[in-house]
């Protein structure tokens, strides 16, 4: 079932968790190893700090404006991700997720997502981690921040990019 979308009318923020306001930093070490235990990465996640510049900008959203979620995350996710958020004070939905089996890099993934976003919905702003999603972001002409409040790590581009994973 497709997630309910905020009002057309109001301008949107898009706004991704991991590295945004979740902290995976204490779950990366489960990508080192072969065969990758993505179950448990993602099952960790419930686990997650916040990141209170993240956090600070989801809750101090400008008035006359819209938040909606989008995250690299697998749709069996869907769960534990909107349990993480309310545990946080921040709304769990809405909330666009990657289809179970979809593993093609973030950037492509939430490039769908915000091309059919952008039919409906002006987006205000789109706050990722990811460079190669910001990459995307400016070739698509979108307003877009890049949250460097948490060094990017290599293990989770890689995932993002390689593994289409996150």
């Amino acid at each position: 079932m497709p997630p309910e979308l905020p009002d057309t009318d109001l301008p949107l923020v898009v706004v991704d968790i991991d590295g945004v306001v979740a902290d995976v930093t204490h779950r990366l070490h489960l990508l080192d190893r072969r065969p990758r235990r993505w179950e448990e990465f993602f099952n960790a996640a419930a686990d997650d700090p916040d990141l209170p510049e993240g956090v600070a900008l989801v809750t101090e959203l400008p008035a006359g404006h819209a938040l909606c979620w989008l995250t690299g995350r697998p749709e069996r996710n869907r769960r534990i991700t909107e349990q993480w958020l309310a545990h946080h004070g921040m709304p769990d939905r809405p909330l666009l997720m990657r289809a179970d089996q979809d593993h093609r890099p973030a950037r492509q993934a939430k490039r769908d997502h915000l091309r059919r976003l952008r039919r409906t919905h002006r987006i205000a702003l789109v706050v990722d981690d990811d460079p190669a999603v910001i990459a995307m972001l400016t070739e698509d002409g979108l307003p877009h921040l890049l949250a460097d409040w948490l060094p990017y790590s290599p293990r989770l581009h890689q995932a993002q990019e390689r593994h289409g994973r996150t």
